[in-house]
């Protein structure tokens, strides 16, 4: 039944899939000392910058902190649909 009303209401993520992004926020959080709510910022502002040039697809997007002994990056995966033709326009 909440299956239901997740559809109804436009929820469609699984909660596993929920689940599964939680963990990978706590684990970034873990690794690079970064609260969760920095990351969801980071985030936020790469969709914000990258959605000027191109369509994306946010859903499927990651985005992570790797580190070993002496350094962090970080490592996104962003699915493109397609490159917006006037993205010259947005600098």
């Amino acid at each position: 039944m909440l299956e239901a009303l997740m559809k109804i209401f436009g929820k469609s993520e699984k909660t596993k899939d929920i689940a599964r992004k939680r963990l990978q926020v706590v684990l970034i959080h873990d690794r690079a000392n970064i609260s969760p709510e920095v990351m969801e910022h980071l985030r936020d502002d790469i969709i914000k910058v990258i959605s000027n040039y191109m369509e994306i697809n946010q859903q499927d997007m990651e985005i992570s902190l790797a580190n070993d002994s002496d350094s962090v990056a970080l490592v996104a995966n962003i699915p493109v649909q397609k490159m917006k033709h006037d993205a010259s326009i947005h600098r």
